[in-house]
């Protein structure tokens, strides 16, 4: 564990000169590639294997760089007032990091997402690391730490909010006072209420 120690460490110290000058050579590197892109090793090692991945069969990396900010949607063809444009401005309700792996997801259909993290960033896109597991490879079928996610009933996870991002994103991280609408979901709870004045 002593080289997991350091790998930490180095991660956690963000503002020091090796980490600023290591990261912007990769980000030079990194910009040149497409926005999903299939690699062999993590880039953060300690946080890869902190988050359940492993150096097997089954286990695949993607990188995925994306854009930053907003969305931007096409400049409508017919008049409009100034203000009626909606070409900026679009702020969805899930992170860039659900958007990673939903991402990654769809380019790796066999795959399910396990998790994913930030691995760095520039002004334009933002660089995430997803973990990946193919469902019908027999190593994961064969193990039982991981086997779960082979199971019908986690098809197509990342797209249902299941992943630690998504449950992030819909408000699950908290329990008790104060979250009483996030659960099941905002959308039952606003058609209970619904309900309720009907």
């Amino acid at each position: 564990m002593g080289a997991y120690k350091y790998i930490k460490a180095f991660w956690r110290n963000k503002n020091s000169e090796e980490f600023k000058l290591l990261m912007k050579e990769r980000r030079i590197l990194w910009r040149r590639e497409g926005a999903i892109v299939r690699i062999e090793r993590p880039t953060n090692l300690w946080k890869a294997r902190n988050l359940g991945w492993k150096p097997k069969k089954g286990y695949i990396l993607v990188r995925v760089r994306v854009r930053k900010g907003g969305q931007r949607k096409p400049r409508p063809r017919s008049g409009r007032k100034t203000k009626g444009l909606a070409i900026s401005g679009h702020t969805v309700r899930k992170s860039l990091r659900l958007i990673a792996e939903e991402r990654a997801a769809r380019r790796h259909p066999n795959c399910e997402v396990l998790n994913s993290y930030w691995v760095g960033s520039d002004g334009v896109s933002e660089y995430f690391e997803v973990i990946l597991i193919d469902r019908g490879e027999p190593t994961i079928k064969n193990d039982p730490k991981i086997a779960w996610i082979t199971e019908k009933q986690h098809r197509g996870r990342v797209f249902r909010g299941l992943t630690s991002a998504g449950k992030k994103a819909r408000g699950l991280r908290n329990k008790g006072r104060g979250a009483e609408k996030v659960r099941p979901s905002r959308r039952a709870v606003i058609k209970k209420r619904l309900n309720r004045k009907n």
